[in-house]
């Protein structure tokens, strides 16, 4: 586990305040579930723990849709048709190809191997074509960014690709400013974290406020480039396997994610399959829909708590980042 006990003095810019109206004029859009659980609050003797639920976020099962279309409205001229392409381990490739679909755009969607096929066979059914890449993630994501004539919507970025990523982490601001209408300043937020660029989203908007919130990413023991990037005080690229936290299976940070989660961050920690399969489980028995990458906030709280500075009246706020039905990042 790492922590950082100075990360709520530094402070950034904050996300621009026209994302948020972006997404109301969307068709279907209404802010996601703030659901408190009571059962878990007693369990680990905090005042409220919250979940922030992502399970139907615009008719998808993930909140990746808030990044993917904000990204392609800046990128492509309205009225414009592209080619957009993008590496994935299913829910980000699925928002692209929705987004395609309903702006008449086509799609290229490159899949790494251990994608559950439910997911593969949900981007297909938005029309994109789907090539499947035989390696890691991190592999598909280099060849995505081969892909000639083509709109590159990744939300990781490297050297010389950082503006759409930047546009997809503001697109996830309205997931926070939403959070804001009911809970304005909670003692801690727990964010799954993949390449680190949901986390980026939370520092922009808790850091570039006055406030006190800290906040902590979770990630599988056998996918953990953030963690191990922040002990050792730089990038760190790690060797990925097998999870069933599929969206989390990512073995190298976001170079434009970095500099906000180095400095911005309070704590981060690395979970297990069990604990994860376990936290979908309760939270399933608790009503709320949680994939493996969701319930690992739960399995992070839980595995962090006797280490995290909270009281007992303190409120908690975890992020459902997909529902339970084998998506991923």
């Amino acid at each position: 586990m790492y922590v950082r006990p100075d990360a709520r003095d530094w402070r950034c810019e904050p996300a621009p305040a026209d994302v948020r109206a972006f997404h109301r004029d969307l068709p279907g859009y209404a802010p996601t579930p703030l659901t408190g659980v009571p059962a878990l609050a007693a369990e680990l003797g905090l005042g409220r723990v919250l979940v922030k639920d992502e399970s139907r976020r615009l008719g998808l099962p993930a909140f990746k849709v808030l990044g993917a279309s904000w990204a392609i409205h800046r990128a492509v001229p309205a009225g414009s048709r592209a080619h957009l392409v993008t590496a994935t381990d299913g829910n980000h490739g699925r928002a692209v190809a929705r987004m395609a679909r309903l702006l008449g755009h086509t799609a290229e969607i490159l899949i790494p191997g251990g994608v559950p096929e439910e997911a593969v066979a949900a981007i297909e059914g938005e029309g994109a074509t789907v090539r499947r890449v035989d390696g890691s993630y991190d592999e598909a994501v280099r060849q995505a960014a081969g892909v000639e004539g083509a709109v590159v919507v990744q939300d990781t970025a490297w050297p010389g690709y950082e503006r759409i990523p930047g546009w997809i982490v503001e697109g996830y601001s309205t997931l926070f400013s939403e959070i804001d209408d009911e809970v304005p300043d909670p003692d801690l937020v727990v964010v799954p974290a993949g390449v680190g660029s949901l986390t980026q989203a939370a520092v922009t908007h808790y850091r570039g406020r006055p406030g006190r919130t800290a906040l902590m990413t979770v990630e599988p023991e056998s996918a953990a480039c953030v963690l191990a990037s922040l002990l050792a005080g730089q990038p760190v690229t790690v060797e990925t396997g097998f999870t069933v936290m599929t969206g989390l299976n990512c073995g190298t940070v976001s170079s434009l994610a970095w500099p906000y989660l180095r400095d911005g961050l309070d704590a981060a920690v690395a979970v297990g399959e069990d604990d994860s399969l376990r936290a979908v489980r309760d939270l399933g028995a608790l009503g709320i829909s949680a994939g493996p990458c969701g319930a690992a906030a739960l399995a992070g709280l839980r595995a962090a708590r006797r280490r995290l500075d909270l009281g007992p009246e303190a409120t908690v706020v975890l992020l459902n980042t997909e529902g339970f039905v084998g998506g991923g990042d």
